[in-house]
């Protein structure tokens, strides 16, 4: 058999040239139905954003073949994990399935890789004592992995970060990092401890309201999850919020830092902060209660990002 030359590195500035500015962050393609996903796929590429990001529940759909899936719908648009949850395939299984995909559709595709919280990962039977060790070992066991299937270029990882520790682990071993339920302060710390090279890619939800009530409803209602995960909270006290933010769905303080709400021009101002504070992509959630109507505000919400 003929040897295949080694896969070619990833250079940061191309991927992060590849994602663009601004990405798409969507929870609700977990649950929707593959033709629905396409459809939407499709719309966001020719809305024009750069990046598509999707989550795994440990109720939804698999991460890789739901890659594919996206990959599929779409032409030219990145898709990217937000996050693969380690416990959900070993890591040969992790290796071998995001080289299959890097393969098949060159350039487009982006594992990221996270530890996930305590909750869901004990009630698969795993043990969570030690989060940053398991990454490591875990990366460690990918890149030992053999591969002997073609692949032009080596896949651009990223992985899930919030705190120092993990931090310093996604600049060295991965290509940067992916943060989730934070402020443009936290963006501006985690690219003090990244450096000025790796990628950092925060998500960043917002609700398409400018009334204050509605929308701070529907911020609480999206938030009450992650105010239950302590990896979450840990986060936010570092930044300055108490417990007494934590209570009865988030201060009005905590959830207009987290989850900001207004029109396009405000919310492009908040995520233009993040850029100013050291983000390189921010992969922006829009809140609403149905996949249409996340489009629709993804539209509105395009000439003031995609500029």
């Amino acid at each position: 058999m003929t040897e295949r030359p080694a896969p070619a590195p990833v250079d940061r500035p191309t991927l992060k040239r590849r994602l663009g500015r601004t990405g798409v962050w969507l929870a609700s393609l977990s649950t929707a139905a593959a033709d629905e996903e396409r459809r939407a796929a499709a719309a966001i590429e020719d809305l024009g954003y750069g990046t598509l990001w999707f989550v795994e529940f440990p109720n939804g759909k698999e991460s890789l073949t739901h890659a594919a899936l996206l990959l599929s719908a779409s032409r030219q648009m990145m898709i990217a994990t937000g996050i693969a949850n380690i416990y959900g395939r070993d890591a040969t299984a992790a290796a071998n399935g995001a080289n299959t995909l890097a393969e098949a559709w060159q350039s487009r595709f982006v594992l990221g890789l996270g530890v996930s919280h305590s909750p869901l990962v004990t009630s698969r039977g795993h043990d969570y004592s030690k989060p940053v060790s398991t990454m490591r070992a875990y990366l460690d066991a990918m890149d030992a992995t053999p591969y002997d299937a073609p692949l032009p270029e080596q896949v651009p990882r990223v992985l899930a970060a919030l705190r120092t520790n993990m931090l310093k682990l996604a600049a060295t071993r991965a290509q940067g990092a992916h943060t989730y339920f934070v402020t443009p302060e936290h963006t501006r710390r985690a690219r003090e401890i990244l450096g000025p090279d790796p990628l950092l890619a925060p998500e960043q939800a917002v609700v398409v309201d400018t009334d204050p009530e509605r929308a701070r409803a529907t911020a609480r209602a999206y938030a009450s999850l992650y105010l239950t995960l302590p990896n979450y909270l840990n986060n936010l006290r570092e930044l300055g919020f108490s417990d007494s933010d934590f209570k009865n769905g988030g201060s009005d303080e905590l959830i207009d830092a987290v989850v900001p709400w207004g029109d396009p021009e405000k919310l492009g101002e908040h995520i233009r902060a993040h850029y100013g504070a050291g983000a390189d992509h921010v992969c922006v959630q829009p809140l609403a209660r149905t996949l249409d109507q996340q489009l629709e505000d993804l539209r509105r919400l395009a000439p003031v990002l995609l500029v």
